[in-house]
């Protein structure tokens, strides 16, 4: 099931979603070609510590980070992926690897690749190994007001 966090914030805010069952996959190309969606639709929720603080970072599933660029866009001198045990803890409903890209539900600031902008929907991990949540990308922006940027690589 998804998160209850997640699916009661987008209850509350009356925003359209479909959660998508698929068969049990972990890594982004996986469950991309698990629930019959491009890679390129399929958002991937990274974790970052910028200046040693935690950081949600959501790209195409098949793109990776661009330090590079993030660093740039972000002015910040140190960025690094964050270890397993840093972060699941910070997502107590969440299967680790599986987070939503709702860094703000989770107190967190979310940085969003320019990429995942040319789509009119979205599709991500709802929590869990098994399922994904598809919902409009002007709601999804609306509710998590990402920073927006260039930072993915193929």
């Amino acid at each position: 099931m998804p998160t209850k966090q997640l699916m009661d914030f987008l209850d509350q805010k009356n925003i359209k979603y479909v959660v998508i069952n698929h068969s049990s996959a972990y890594t982004a190309s996986e469950i991309a070609a698990s629930a019959h969606i491009k890679g390129q639709e399929l958002a991937k929720t990274v974790m970052v510590k910028i200046d040693g603080k935690m950081n949600m970072v959501v790209l195409p599933a098949k793109y990776r980070i661009n330090f590079d660029l993030l660093k740039k866009h972000t002015g910040s001198d140190a960025i690094e992926l964050a270890d397993e045990d840093e972060f699941t803890a910070l997502f107590p409903d969440c299967l680790t690897g599986a987070m939503p890209p709702f860094g703000n539900i989770y107190g967190m600031k979310t940085f969003l690749d320019k990429t995942l902008t040319y789509d009119e929907e979205i599709a991500f991990n709802a929590g869990n190994h098994s399922q994904l949540i598809r919902l409009g990308f002007k709601d999804f922006l609306e509710l998590v007001k990402p920073d927006i940027s260039n930072f993915a690589a193929a």
